[in-house]
């Protein structure tokens, strides 16, 4: 077996990691008006040099910036595009082993047309790059999250009678910054989309039939428009998708195995890897891997980023075993199932918690892979 000389990597992990105290504390200041934006900066400098330093340490091939100048995974990024509206909340119940968490993240709606205005990524990639020699991976939100959970109704009609040309202005909008991205020496991007894996799930999809949407034909339509948002990438950057059923505060929203959306996922959306759930049984079995094609590499997320018990190596082991049933070891990679704070609340695990699960991640990999 082969240990992989470019992403994904054997060893991975999904992105966000715990905010330190002194950046939660910095942040906080800063809203309370006792601290400038520029010295929050200059916190958040200071942390991701650290977090960066012990992605190395650990053994990481590829390093991220952990997230940490965002408050969520998705509204940082999609409320810097022209047209798009951050308005209120959306109730949700989160469910976990503590019981279930009420939340309201942000809702978005589309005012007007979309524009990419400027880079929203590239300053903060051109930092991490800096600090680091090791491969950056940058995570942005899927375009299907401009959608899905507000479908017709949160599209201006003015702006937008035809939904095609939504969706094509979108995909424009995703062009111009993978385009940015590249122009600054990114070659590692990774999608974090929810909503493809919330049709997996009987009342997700019971909701989007309420809203005006045809859970069977969504897949295909967003297929089609995470395809259009990264069409032209420059040839030698490497393109993921991470699926997420919901990650707030070790809790979840969405339960249902791939098996309504795997042959239209894994064949008509042209990403090189595929970041998967896959740490408990709210993600079903490893049969719908048969539809991987044998040129795409998927991701395993078999470890949990919710909870802080270590999973045993031996039985991460025979979890990869049995994925071979589907897939050849040399498709497969290893990670958490989810980042460590999705948002900057985080899950309800220590930061030594997380580090010994991303050293977990690393030496199962170097056992199996070599």
């Amino acid at each position: 077996m082969t240990y992989r000389t470019s992403p994904p990597f054997r060893a991975e992990h999904v992105g966000s990691l715990l905010r330190p105290a002194e950046l939660l504390e910095a942040r906080d200041a800063n809203s309370r008006g006792e601290l400038s934006a520029q010295r929050l900066r200059g916190v958040e400098d200071h942390c991701i040099r650290e977090i960066v330093s012990d992605q190395e340490k650990i053994g990481f091939k590829a390093v991220t910036d952990g997230e940490f100048r965002r408050t969520y995974f998705h509204i940082d990024f999609l409320e810097r595009l022209e047209g798009v509206t951050v308005k209120g909340g959306i109730p949700v119940k989160f469910r976990g082993a503590q019981g279930e968490v009420d939340f309201a993240p942000p809702r978005l709606e589309v005012t007007g047309k979309l524009r990419h205005v400027g880079g929203i990524q590239t300053a903060d990639f051109t930092f991490l790059k800096g600090t680091t020699t090791r491969v950056t991976k940058v995570c942005i939100p899927s375009p299907t999250m401009v959608h899905f959970r507000g479908g017709r109704a949160a599209i201006d009609t003015e702006a937008y009678p035809d939904l095609d040309e939504f969706f094509d202005d979108l995909a424009q909008c995703y062009r111009d910054e993978i385009a940015a991205l590249a122009a600054v020496g990114c070659r590692y991007v990774q999608l974090d989309d929810t909503n493809l894996a919330y049709l997996c799930d009987d009342t997700m999809r019971q909701g989007a039939l309420q809203r005006g949407d045809d859970p069977r034909e969504l897949p295909r339509t967003y297929a089609k428009l995470i395809n259009d948002s990264i069409r032209g990438r420059p040839a030698d950057m490497t393109i993921g998708i991470h699926l997420c059923r919901g990650n707030f505060q070790s809790a979840w929203v969405a339960e249902g195995g791939y098996d309504p959306v795997a042959e239209i996922l894994f064949n008509e959306i042209d990403v090189d890897g595929f970041f998967l759930e896959y740490d408990d049984h709210r993600s079903g079995s490893f049969e719908p891997l048969r539809f991987v094609p044998r040129n795409k590499i998927v991701v395993l997320g078999l470890l949990t980023s919710k909870v802080g018990d270590l999973e045993p190596k031996d039985e991460l082991k025979h979890r990869i075993d049995d994925a071979t049933q589907y897939l050849d070891l040399e498709q497969i990679c290893l990670s958490p199932q989810c980042g460590f704070s999705s948002t900057v609340h985080g899950n309800r695990v220590t930061q030594q918690d997380q580090d010994a699960k991303l050293k977990l991640v690393v030496e199962t990999a170097a056992e199996v892979w070599g």
